[in-house]
């Protein structure tokens, strides 16, 4: 399941299960936007700025993208929250202990999601949500 990737990539994940099928309900922080995609999602990728953020931890790496994944809420504040529509890439955080999980899905390649950053200074997450520039390179450059 678990791959290296090119230059940009850390970490690939294939094949991947969309829980939602299984449950009768969504988690609760589910936004229409992510239940509209994660149907549709089929493989994660993990930018080596995500890798890098988590101390090149590939466990923790793993446990967090297999808890987002899974829509796992009881270990966030918030899951799927949408932020931002970034030249029709939809970016989404998650928030556990402090630390702000960016990923997206880009409006190309619908059935990747695509993990981006994981910060813990809220100015700097902000400042990223604010360079759309920088998002889009994120996104599209995989």
């Amino acid at each position: 399941m678990l791959e290296g990737g090119e230059e940009k990539i850390s970490h690939q994940y294939n094949e991947l299960t969309n829980p939602c099928s299984n449950k009768k309900q969504f988690c609760r922080n589910c936004s229409s936007s992510f239940m509209m995609v994660r149907p549709l999602i089929k493989n994660a990728f993990v930018h080596k700025k995500f890798f890098r953020d988590l101390g090149k931890d590939k466990e923790r790496v793993d446990s967090i993208v297999k808890s987002i994944l899974d829509c796992s809420n009881l270990e966030f504040h918030e899951l799927h929250k949408f932020e931002k529509n970034v030249n029709g890439n939809l970016v989404f955080r998650a928030k556990r202990e402090g630390i702000h999980f960016v990923y997206a899905v880009s409006k190309k390649k619908v059935e990747n999601l695509f993990f981006l950053r994981a910060m813990s200074n809220f100015s700097e997450y902000k400042r990223l949500l604010a360079n759309e520039d920088q998002l889009k390179r994120m996104i599209t450059n995989f």
